[in-house]
This record gives C-alpha cells, structure tokens and sequence, in this order.
C-alpha cells in the first residue's frame, strides 16, 4: 500500500488538466495517502487547490529551475521527501530526470531513453504522435506522422491500471478548484462588466500553433451574428494572443458595440475559469483555455486543424468539435506547407454556417444558461465529433 505519492506532469495549460482524472483516481484507491503533484509554477492556478492532493510542488522551469545547479539542488528536495511511487505522466527529459532519481521505491510512467533504466515501469503514451520512417543517419524515407489512437486521459489511467495496479479508476472527468479570491475577482468583473439577464458567450482564438487557429475573420462573422441576437461575446487568451484577437475584432461589423468584452491577457488562469463558468457557450480553437472550459461544464464548440481528434478531444458529452476530411489531417505541423488555396485548408473549409449551426443547437439544448446551472454528469466524456 502506498503512503506517499508523487504525480509528474510539468507540460501546458491542457496538457495538465488532462492529469487531473488521475489525482481523483489515485484517492480513491489510497484513501489514506499523501499525494502531491508537481507541476510548472506558472500553471499553479490550475491545480494548486485540488481537493485530492495534499500538496504542489511547484519548479520554475523558465526562471531559477533553469540551469543545471538549481534543477540539481530541486531534484535533492525531491529526493527528502522519500516517495513510495512516483508517477511520470510527461515524457521528456526534465520530467524524466525529476523521476528517474527521485529515489523512490517505484518509479512508473512515460520516460526518454537512458532515463527509463531507473523505472520500475515504463509505459507508452499512445495518446501522442509517433513519427516512423527514419532511421539512423536519415537513410530511410521522409517520416510518417501516426497520431494517437486513445485520449490522454485514458492514456495517463491505464498507467495507474498497468503500472501501478489501481483496482478502480474513479474518472471524474477534467477538475478545477478556483482560490476564493479568484472566484471574488472573478464576481466583482462579472457584476462590473454584466447585467444579471446578460448572456455570454466566450471566445478564445489564439493557440500555441497557428495551424490549430481557426481563421480570424470567421470569428469575426460569428461573433458579429451573436451580439446582432442580442448575446455578449468574451475575448479570452494570454499576453500572446492579443494581437489576433484585435486582427479580429478588427473585422467585425460590430466592432464598437458595448455588448463586446475583452479580457485577452488581462487575467490570471483562475480568474478566467470563473468567468468561464458564468458563461453559456465556449467557441475555442484547440487550445489550453478549451480544456479548463471543459473543467467549467460550459459548453463548447471547438474546430480541430492539424490536431489529432482521438487524443485531445474536449473530455465531455456535452461538447461539439468539428473537423474537415482532408487527407492530411491530422498533420501535427505546426505551420502548414501547402500553398495557395490549399493553405490551412483544414480550416477554411470549417465554415461559419456550419459552426453556427451547432453553436445554436448547444444554446437551444442548454436554454443558454451559464454553465455553473448546468448539471454535472459522471462518466459522460465522449463529445461529438462532426467530420465534414
């Protein structure tokens, strides 16, 4: 029986709330236990008041962590805490390293090479890219991208089912817990900026890849049809995103009306998920923010272009993602090399018609209640995919 567990997983914003199923897992099969979590200190609004760990270890991979001394004397900290499991669900070689000379009892997860030599188990995250095809020296053919073939969530629990022997996976779908005084900030906004009959509809545009954007101008039209309804519209997103979120609303028709709200970059995580959950709707691009949505219970339209569908899909029933055909999605490249009308065709051919489509059935089906109204439902991840 374990009595001291250490979850790994210092990837992004989505990448992290995927894990959260797994902490609520963990609970339940070690009731008694003391599980942490580490996770990047930037992100530390996301889970740092999950209910079902203990404590955050927090390492500040892009400021004092980062430079050998510092991860060395981080890795000792690690190591005082004496873990009896420590569970690596971030394949790459910080998390690997961290892991790896833990000096825990068990060591289970996904690992770089070399590092995997001090695993008690090392498994595969079928839930990310392969690329097959080259070998040695580049004498083989140009790769071949194979995308994942199971969720990341589903991935991370069968390394607690294979690796670490749960006996009964509790998966509560993707969890957040908000700090009080960012749910205050987040009701004092709401009251400034809102009316209590308002409804509001989010938007995020931005993504870490420009081929996982939709395309600004059909924001635009969208957004420019919902206030027309009498809908206020929410731009959400970081620092980064705000300049293509004033390329849009640059585009808009109602570019001036006082039903638009913009909050790019001008709120912390925890603040966003609160104004999250007040919200009705979630019109997002593949992006981090579309998984804290899906943390929020709010509804979400979402358009996939070079991501892969089956890995990272939005993690609820209630939530629409549409997709076109095209023969070379899913691509995982980050800029698209086809030129001329093909370019980013996986996204242009997503059209504002058929998006707003299913825009309107989720208000009609929902009655556009803010998404805090909204009933939970245990078990019920698998969204709707509409392939074009």
């Amino acid at each position: 029986m374990y009595q001291n567990i250490l979850v790994i997983n210092l990837m992004h914003i989505g990448d992290l709330m995927l894990a959260t199923p797994v902490l609520r897992t963990l609970r339940t099969n070690y009731p008694q236990a003391r599980i942490s979590l580490l996770a990047d200190k930037k992100l530390r609004d996301l889970v740092e008041h999950n209910q079902y760990i203990d404590e955050c270890l927090l390492i500040d991979k892009k400021g004092k962590d980062d430079h050998f001394g510092s991860f060395f004397r981080f890795i000792l900290g690690v190591r005082r805490k004496h873990f009896d499991l420590v569970i690596n669900l971030h394949r790459n070689e910080r998390a690997s390293a961290i892991a790896a000379f833990s000096g825990a009892k068990r060591i289970v997860g996904y690992s770089k090479p070399g590092f995997s030599l001090f695993f008690d188990k090392v498994m595969q995250n079928p839930s990310v890219a392969h690329h097959i095809g080259r070998g040695p020296f580049h004498m083989l053919p140009p790769h071949q991208y194979v995308p994942g073939w199971k969720h990341q969530v589903h991935a991370h629990l069968e390394v607690l089912r294979e690796a670490v022997g749960v006996d009964r996976i509790d998966d509560g779908g993707l969890e957040m817990w908000l700090p009080q005084e960012a749910e205050q900030e987040a009701s004092r906004i709401w009251a400034e900026k809102f009316q209590p009959e308002d409804k509001v509809i989010a938007f995020n545009i931005g993504a870490s890849w420009i081929t996982k954007r939709w395309i600004d101008s059909y924001f635009a039209q969208c957004a420019d049809q919902l206030i027309a309804r009498g809908y206020h519209i929410a731009f959400f997103g970081g620092p980064m995103d705000l300049e293509i979120v004033q390329s849009c609303i640059g585009q808009m028709q109602q570019k001036d009306s006082r039903k638009l709200h913009i909050f790019t970059g001008k709120v912390s995580l925890a603040v966003l998920a609160g104004l999250l959950k007040r919200c009705c709707l979630f019109l997002t691009t593949d992006s981090g923010p579309m998984h804290v949505g899906v943390a929020m219970n709010i509804p979400i339209v979402t358009m996939f272009g070079s991501s892969p569908v089956t890995g990272f899909y939005p993690y609820d029933a209630k939530d629409v993602l549409v997709q076109t055909s095209e023969p070379c999605h899913p691509c995982g490249i980050h800029e698209c090399p086809r030129q001329g009308a093909d370019n980013m065709a996986c996204m242009k051919k997503i059209t504002v018609d058929v998006v707003m489509k299913y825009v309107d059935e989720l208000l009609t089906e929902y009655h556009g209640e803010p998404a805090c109204k909204l009933p939970e439902h245990y078990g019920a991840y698998q969204c709707r995919v509409i392939e074009l």
